[in-house]
């Protein structure tokens, strides 16, 4: 049997492969493998990655796009 993979692992995988295409997809796993770690440790070894991704998301300039309107 192996090991369960290491989020903190995952997020830095994920800061080092994303792209400009794949920033907003990227940075929403890294949060959501953000909150499984189960300790203050863990997320500090892993904020210099979101903190990075959230960077890199900022100088390409991709925003999330707008939630759809309401139907009247």
């Amino acid at each position: 049997m192996s090991a369960p993979p290491d989020p903190v692992e995952a997020i830095k995988r994920l800061y080092y492969q994303t792209t400009k295409a794949t920033i907003l997809r990227d940075l929403d796993r890294a949060i959501d493998l953000l909150k499984s770690l189960p300790d203050d440790e863990a997320r500090a070894r892993a904020a210099v990655y979101m903190d990075g991704l959230a960077q890199m998301r900022s100088e390409w300039g991709v925003k999330a796009p707008p939630p759809p309107r309401p139907r009247r």
